[in-house]
């Protein structure tokens, strides 16, 4: 078995799940899952559900190719403790008042609103899913 040289591991995983989230929020996700998946109830869960789910298997798919294509020495659990962190943030995110109720409480609230749903509040959203992917880098990268 290869050990992770975490050092050099590290930027490359974040780079990955950060191509494939953009990928993924951009491109794989349907318009009626953007347009439902913040709504209240089972239509906003179910449609949200859908999206986390292509989007950790996109997130997925850049990990084990990029894995496999730079030798990069990544154990199985290591890389589904992170897509286990990355989707189950990218759910709680892509709820939208999280991130809303945040940025009201460190005095955002204003640059939240700034813009419409593709300003500040979309700024803010990102924000949050590149420090979560970040975490989530680090768990794949582990021993």
């Amino acid at each position: 078995m290869t050990t992770v040289n975490r050092a050099a591991a590290f930027p490359a995983v974040y780079a990955l799940m950060r191509v494939a989230a953009d990928v993924a929020d951009h491109w794989v996700q349907s318009d009626h899952q953007a347009q439902h998946k913040a709504k209240p109830g089972r239509e906003g869960h179910l449609a949200l559900a859908g999206h986390v789910a292509s989007y950790t298997a996109t997130q997925a798919a850049a990990l084990l190719v990029g894995n496999r294509v730079l030798g990069l020495g990544l154990r199985g659990r290591s890389m589904a403790a992170a897509l286990a962190l990355s989707g189950a943030t990218h759910y709680l995110i892509d709820r939208r008042w999280p991130v809303r109720k945040v940025a009201e409480a460190t005095g955002k609230g204003s640059f939240y609103t700034l813009g419409g749903p593709l300003g500040g509040a979309y700024l803010l959203d990102q924000a949050t899913h590149h420090l979560a992917e970040g975490f989530a880098a680090f768990l794949a990268v582990r021993d």
